[in-house]
């Protein structure tokens, strides 16, 4: 027999089960705003978990060393142990910006290493090819200069010709041949290391592989000459013998290459699709850079999703609250009103969930295509959209039903009697004591750490103002009622006084519903406070680097050359120029600075400027505050932007230890402090102490001053011998440290503000679409006492200009807040939002709040304000 107990779990199983399919069917309209929120949310997570997924899987395309089995270079990972606080050491690791060298013995002890059919060092230099003996030319085509004997590792073979013999003979690629119009005994114009040379065409090559780039091929000894580091090479390419896997190869190749052969830097083995990490060496560090700003936007993302399903939710079940007291007044266990309730949201959350998974697919593509570039093309693996989406929905379904019940508790641990008062009650009262608490704690903390970052400056600065507008944005969340309370005394007066009858039923309306009222403005605040964050916080800083990088430019011209930059002779010919006073070449790099923040260690990495101390006062005024830049010469000083200087406490005649672009570990004399950081950098060094720890030092523009304005003719022809110069008039973005927004900040834009802020604006449909069809019985109530149709949708209208006006208000005082204190500690100015932006997203708020609200009381909504009462 079964037992009582079972019994009672069966019946109140099946009465659960009753319920919540008959609220399923009376409140489907209810529960449709629901089921678009949260299938949005499981979509939108589901997508941040694709992009995550595919950028932590992506790595460089394989293209010159396709046909090597093996590639062996220097650890481009640099790193920076300290002991925490309190804590273990930790360690910190950044990727270095530009190439790290092996030394040239290596090429030979991997030669000898057992399974080691070839060797070859790689060595590549930028070349631009000029035109060829027809006449057409390449127009300054950007190649590769490689090695003859390098070939072999994409792999080239020869269609036309011999190989190069002689320093002045050169295989070019059949890309090249066509463009140039060149064949054997042809001669080309190609620019490596000064003025460009004549060579002669010795033979054409072609490979079967895409995507490699255009390529010239020297003898192994000019191509060493023309690299100009005879000691070490860039990469070694190892050709196995036959029979000999990837695993052996690399266990014989770690056997014998030593353990260091560069400073601190380690050997590593690359076989597989690891081997594009020795063409591009920098990709993995832009991984590096773009992981953490995407793992922020996807922290905000379910921030943003699990708050707004809650706030759904909870309005939803609130909606019921009496009709779930007049169930418990009759008789239902509380028992059973969880579970009723408990099973309706998860199966309106289910479904959702499953389709947004679904949908996170096509989304996070969309994302995906937008971030990925030809250093890093972001794969999708076969498990990747499964995994997404799965992931997405089961997070979503799992979340909803326990903040249903949560929302619910109110009720069903009342008293029958109790129950029946609160069945009457036109709406439940105030917020708790903890949630009242809780959001007045975090409004606290919130303007603390918004006071903070006005004291910091940098990254801790951006990590404190964006936890103080999290912080203040959940706060409002939760303080929703009280903020409502307080806004409609302030706007209720107006509406009342101009709105006649109908704004009269507006603002006592309003009055009487703070709970309902502050659900409808937190998502308007939401999506206000995220988006000018976001926009201000870019906009700021772009405009206060503008300015500066404007006030500090003296030159008037600015030559620049193709994409493989200018020789260091280039700036010289021009200062000789007539009418030229001042030339200076720009030579872009990066620095890494190992230090602490709050006592754990972090390795930052920050752009520099290479330039020539006595060409300076011509076309550079950083507005230097202490020390000379005359001072700024040979390989052993540095001027320092003030605010990183205070940051560090050092001052002229201090030393700053720094890490180059290619890992060397230098200590540096401070010869002076300047104000203009934003627009030039925090760093800038002479030329000649960054030209041998870059990849290719090449100029990426040459900065010219004349005497009377009239030398553009003249710095043209004294650059007329090189290959594709320009020189055009100079602009602050030619000076900027930071050039305009790359294809990735502006998706990261797009991903931010666009999917986001969409996101949110669908959130508000929802969730005034919900209020309004909850409020069907008060609209009817007005209607039988003699309102009219036009009073009550004038009434609604002017409800929604009240929400909108009020969520537009208070989500730009939230957002002021970490703005201000953002802004005044980086720039020392006030934020910055472009009108034109904030009008856009005012009338897009605006809209959606109007749809939401007035499409159930549309004529196509009869459901809300039908013809008849």
């Amino acid at each position: 027999m079964r037992r009582p107990h079972a019994d009672v779990r069966s019946g109140v199983r099946q009465a659960s089960a009753f319920l919540a399919r008959r609220s399923l069917k009376t409140h489907r309209r209810a529960w449709a705003a629901v089921f678009a929120a949260t299938t949005a949310a499981a979509a939108l997570i589901g997508a941040f978990a694709f992009v995550v997924g595919s950028l932590l899987s992506a790595q460089p395309p394989v293209e010159r060393h396709a046909g090597a089995d093996a590639v062996v270079t220097a650890d481009q990972k640099v790193t920076y142990t300290a002991k925490p606080w309190g804590s273990e050491p930790q360690t910190a690791t950044t990727y270095l910006p530009e190439r790290v060298r092996l030394d040239r013995s290596a090429v030979a002890k991997a030669a000898a290493a057992d399974g080691v059919a070839k060797a070859v060092a790689d060595d590549s230099v930028p070349v631009a090819v000029g035109g060829g003996s027809s006449g057409t030319g390449a127009g300054g085509t950007s190649a590769v200069g490689r090695s003859w004997a390098s070939a072999a590792l994409t792999p080239y073979r020869l269609t036309d010709g011999h190989a190069p013999r002689t320093s002045t003979e050169v295989v070019i690629d059949s890309v090249l041949a066509a463009a140039a119009g060149s064949k054997p005994g042809s001669h080309v114009t190609l620019q490596v290391d000064g003025a460009p040379r004549t060579y002669t065409v010795s033979g054409v090559a072609v490979t079967g592989h895409r995507g490699a780039a255009p390529a010239v091929f020297f003898t192994e000894q000019r191509l060493t000459a023309l690299a100009g580091h005879p000691g070490t090479v860039d990469a070694i390419g190892v050709v196995a013998e036959k029979g000999v896997s990837a695993d052996e190869l690399r266990a014989s190749l770690d056997t014998a290459l030593p353990d260091r052969t560069h400073g601190d830097r380690e050997v590593r083995v690359l076989t597989g699709s690891e081997r594009g990490q020795a063409e591009y060496v920098d990709a993995l560090g832009a991984r590096g850079e773009l992981l953490p700003l995407l793992a922020s936007i996807a922290g905000t993302v379910l921030m943003v999703a699990l708050l707004v399903i809650a706030t759904t939710l909870s309005q939803a079940v609130h909606q019921r609250s009496g009709e779930l007291a007049l169930l418990r007044a009759v008789g239902a266990t509380p028992r059973q009103l969880r579970s009723a309730v408990g099973r309706e949201v998860s199966r309106v959350a289910c479904a959702a969930a499953v389709l947004g998974g679904i949908g996170a697919v096509p989304l996070g593509l969309l994302m995906r295509s937008l971030l990925t570039t030809d250093p890093l093309p972001l794969p999708v693996p076969v498990w990747l959209p499964f995994a997404a989406g799965a992931t997405a929905a089961v997070l979503v379904a799992s979340a909803a039903r326990p903040v249903s019940m949560l929302a619910a508790r109110s009720v069903t641990r009342l008293r029958p009697a109790a129950a029946l008062g609160a069945a009457r009650a036109p709406e439940p009262g105030e917020p708790g004591r903890l949630r009242t608490a809780a959001g007045v704690v975090l409004a606290v903390a919130g303007v603390g750490s918004a006071g903070a970052a006005t004291a910091q400056g940098g990254q801790a600065a951006a990590v404190a103002a964006s936890g103080a507008a999290t912080s203040l944005i959940i706060a409002v969340a939760l303080l929703g009622p009280w903020i409502a309370r307080v806004a409609m005394r302030v706007l209720g007066t107006p509406v009342r006084r101009v709105g006649g009858v109908s704004g009269f039923l507006a603002a006592r309306s309003a009055a009487a519903h703070h709970r309902r009222l502050g659900a409808a403005i937190t998502p308007i605040v939401l999506v206000v406070a995220f988006v000018c964050v976001q926009l201000a916080a870019a906009s700021t800083l772009e405009r206060a680097s503008d300015r500066q990088a404007a006030a500090a430019l003296r030159a008037d011209l600015v030559a620049t050359g193709p994409a493989a930059g200018l020789p260091a002779d280039a700036a010289q010919a021009v200062r000789k120029a007539p009418g030229v006073r001042a030339a200076t070449g720009v030579l872009r790099s990066s620095v890494v600075l190992a230090h602490r923040e709050m006592g754990d260690p972090k390795l930052d990495r920050f752009p520099v400027l290479g330039v020539t101390a006595d060409q300076l006062p011509g076309t550079l005024d950083p507005h230097v505050t202490a020390g000379d830049l005359a001072d700024l010469t040979g390989r052993g000083t540095v001027a320092v932007g003030k605010d990183r200087a205070a940051d560090l406490d050092i001052a002229t005649g201090d030393s700053v230890k720094l890490r180059l672009g290619d890992g060397t570990q230098v200590r540096l004399r401070v010869v002076a402090l300047y104000e203009r950081a934003l627009g030039l950098g925090e760093f800038m060094l002479p030329r000649e102490a960054l030209a041998g720890h870059v990849s290719a030092p090449r100029d990426q523009q040459i900065l010219i001053r004349s005497a009377d304005g009239g030398a553009a003719s003249a710095a043209a022809r004294a650059l007329s011998p090189y290959t594709g110069v320009q020189v055009r008039t100079a602009t602050a973005d030619d000076v900027r440290i930071a050039p305009p927004s790359s294809d990735q900040d502006n998706a990261l834009v797009i991903i931010g503000v666009g999917v986001i802020g969409g996101f949110a604006l669908l959130a508000v449909i929802s969730t005034l679409s919900l209020i309004t069809v909850g409020r069907r019985p008060e609209f009817r109530l007005l209607r039988m006492v003699g309102a009219g149709r036009r009073q009550v949708r004038r009434m609604l209208v002017l409800e929604t200009g009240l929400v909108t006006v009020a969520g537009l208000a208070i989500g730009t005082l939230v957002a002021a807040v970490p703005l201000v204190a953002f802004a005044v500690s980086t720039t020392g100015s006030v934020p910055y939002l472009p009108p034109v932006r904030y009008g856009v997203l005012a009338l897009a708020v605006t809209v959606a709040a109007g749809a939401g609200a007035m499409w159930p009381g549309s004529s196509g909504g009869r459901f809300v304000l039908g013809r008849r009462a």
